[in-house]
């Protein structure tokens, strides 16, 4: 049964057609990646699966009809997704960033705080090793966690934009170029930590340009053009098709 679903997403801006009738899913412990020329219609698709658009079609998140589901509502069911800017709260470290997206469990009242004092403290204490251990698991090392954002490398700040896109879980993770401004170590950091994250049963929907990336960590690919679905497939199957050669070379082999 797959996680994530989507039938028919349509996309206008007034006559112009952004994205027309695309179909695909993801499973758990898949990755699904979204691929295409620029103006291929990527950003249209998470978009319109994250309701950030009016669009036509439906998507269904583990079997539930999700579509009239508004974007704020969309994270506590388990759909999350990372933007290609690096959002962080620039004010906050590394780790009260992470404390951020745990508020519900790392958050007291202030009745609270003042009533008990000593189980608010011990709340703290536990949320903040639950948010370094988050951290670690996605390669931002303990001792980034007191720096500010600014101050830790562009390729961690890139697994710290997923980290805390994924919070403390999801069922569904959209990536919007992970990949982007990134080479050598961090790409592979980068590939490891897609890795896992299929490993630890999530399904993940990558949109990327790296074509490198995309077909080390892909278990199947959408590849769109104008706004249409033209291929859908394996790596290897993608990387034969016709319709997909004719798109990003201008030819057919």
């Amino acid at each position: 049964m797959s996680v994530l679903s989507v039938e028919g997403l349509g996309v206008r801006y007034g006559e112009l057609v952004a994205l027309d009738s695309v179909s695909w899913s993801v499973g758990a412990g898949e990755l699904l990646g979204i691929i295409g020329p620029n103006g291929a219609g990527k950003s249209s698709c998470y978009d319109a699966v994250t309701a950030m658009v009016s669009r036509q079609g439906r998507v269904h998140l583990r079997g539930e009809d999700i579509t009239a589901v508004p974007a704020h509502r969309l994270a506590e069911r388990g759909l999350k997704r990372a933007f290609q800017q690096n959002a962080f709260f620039h004010e906050l470290s590394v780790l009260e960033n992470m404390l951020s997206v745990m508020q519900r469990t790392a958050g007291s009242s202030l009745l609270a705080a003042a009533l008990t004092p000593r189980v608010s403290a011990r709340r703290r204490a536990q949320a903040a090793r639950q948010a370094g251990a988050l951290l670690e698991r996605f390669g931002i090392d303990a001792h980034y966690h007191p720096r500010l954002p600014a101050e830790i490398p562009y390729g961690t700040q890139r697994l710290l934009s997923i980290a805390l896109a994924h919070g403390t879980g999801a069922s569904a993770l959209l990536l919007d170029e992970p990949g982007a401004g990134l080479g050598g170590a961090d790409m592979q950091r980068l590939t490891d930590l897609l890795l896992g994250l299929k490993q630890d049963g999530l399904a993940v929907v990558v949109i990327e340009h790296h074509m490198d990336l995309i077909m080390a960590v892909a278990d199947r690919i959408v590849v769109l053009d104008q706004g249409r679905q033209i291929a859908l497939g394996t790596p290897a199957e993608v990387q034969r098709d016709p319709a997909v050669l004719e798109a990003y070379l201008g030819r057919t082999q």
